[in-house]
């Protein structure tokens, strides 16, 4: 009987059958205790041990048997020739102590929810607090591998400090090419742990290297209007110039900037106002291409691009939707001719190109959807869209150089 009861409680409870032993030891135990006879009352004082006890009057007699008591109810109450029965309590399998003494679900998921919030306090107070580094008054912390390797093996900025994250197996070999270039730079090395990485750089994704070093700045365009042109004064070479109008995301920035040096853009100028620094957020989206490409920017884009028309440069702007641009002719990217030295301007990622600097484009530049658009999502990425318009132009470089 026991064992069949067992699966039943336990359910009814709403434990498992692993964790409830204890308990049903205690439950076993008590109604056990519940159902024996109440112990007899000890003799009374120089009364005889061996014979019953006598009544009040000193005869021999026995008292008259106390009559048991009735239930208002008529049914409530049990008797037997012993006389009356202990008052029960409801147990485990019965009716009533589900209805009103079993726990309820939802209270064992909070007290367990307690208990494991409670664990993992416990943990955390034992865990070591991550070691506070205090950083080099104006640096910044670069993170990724690409990032720090080509700024340990470039000379734009000042370095200060390398962390490396303590490990063992196949990273060795990356963190000895780090010990490597960091020496050669007379830059001191860290070994720490993952935690005091994650505390550098906030959580970023620093693949087990961090670099304290000094922030890069924008070039001026007088710098890059500088003679040091060297097959640039040659009119038969191709030149491609990428401008950026508010681009604000650094994600989306470092991207651009990943794609302009891979399919091979002269110059990228961006626009001071409402534009994204050169984070190292920015270096690690561009996986390390910020670091080896001057990136310039100006204060004045429409003089920059008036200036720029002046000189013979032929300016195109890009748009998502043809419909919304006036007095511009608009082309598909497929159908431009890169003839002359050409600045491709690209909008923000939420207005796109402002009107005054549409006005100033010779046509816009459009990427032909390959199907029939839901509306919502009838234009691409900025990153994205740019990606395909450079490829779709400088390959006529490669054309042409064949």
């Amino acid at each position: 009987m026991e064992q069949a009861l067992k699966p039943r409680v336990w359910r009814a409870v709403g434990l498992s059958p692993a964790g409830c032993g204890r308990w049903w030891r205690g439950v076993r135990d008590r109604s056990t205790r519940e159902q024996r006879p109440p112990p007899l009352a000890p003799p009374a004082a120089g009364g005889d041990e061996e014979g019953p006890p006598r009544g009040g009057n000193g005869g021999g007699r026995l008292p008259p048997p106390a009559l048991p008591e009735v239930s208002r109810a008529g049914s409530g109450s049990r008797t037997s020739p012993e006389g009356p029965a202990p008052p029960s309590r409801p147990l485990p399998w019965h009716k009533s102590y589900e209805r009103g003494a079993r726990p309820a679900a939802g209270a064992h998921r909070e007290l367990w929810s307690l208990r494991e919030g409670g664990f993992s306090k416990a943990r955390k107070r034992l865990e070591p607090k991550p070691l506070s580094i205090e950083r080099t008054k104006g640096s910044e912390i670069l993170f990724g591998i690409a990032p720090c390797a080509l700024a340990l093996s470039q000379s734009r900025r000042d370095l200060f400090r390398l962390f490396l994250k303590q490990s063992s197996g196949s990273r060795r070999l990356v963190t000895s090419e780090f010990v490597l270039q960091a020496t050669a730079r007379g830059v001191p090395v860290h070994h720490v742990k993952r935690r005091e990485l994650d505390a550098l750089c906030r959580g970023r994704v620093h693949q087990g290297v961090c670099l304290e070093a000094t922030p890069l700045r924008f070039k001026s365009l007088e710098e890059a209007e500088k003679p040091n042109l060297g097959d640039e004064e040659n009119p038969n070479r191709q030149l491609i110039w990428l401008v950026l109008e508010q681009i604000q995301d650094p994600m989306n920035l470092g991207a651009l900037l990943r794609s302009a040096y891979f399919l091979g853009v002269d110059r990228v100028v961006t626009s001071q106002r409402n534009s994204c620094p050169l984070t190292p957020t920015v270096s690690k989206a561009s996986s390390g291409a910020m670091e080896v490409f001057d990136i310039y920017s100006t204060d004045d884009l429409r003089s920059f691009l008036k200036a720029k028309t002046a000189e013979g440069w032929e300016v195109v702007g890009t748009v998502s939707k043809p419909e919304d641009v006036e007095n511009v002719p608009v082309i598909s990217c497929l159908e431009f001719r890169w003839n002359k030295p050409v600045i491709i301007v690209i909008g923000s990622e939420g207005d796109g190109l402002s009107l005054e600097t549409q006005l100033l484009c010779h046509q816009m530049l459009a990427i032909p959807p390959g199907r029939v658009l839901h509306p919502g999502i009838e234009s691409l990425n900025v990153s994205v869209a740019t990606g395909i318009l450079l490829h779709s132009i400088c390959s006529q470089k490669l054309r042409h150089s064949d």
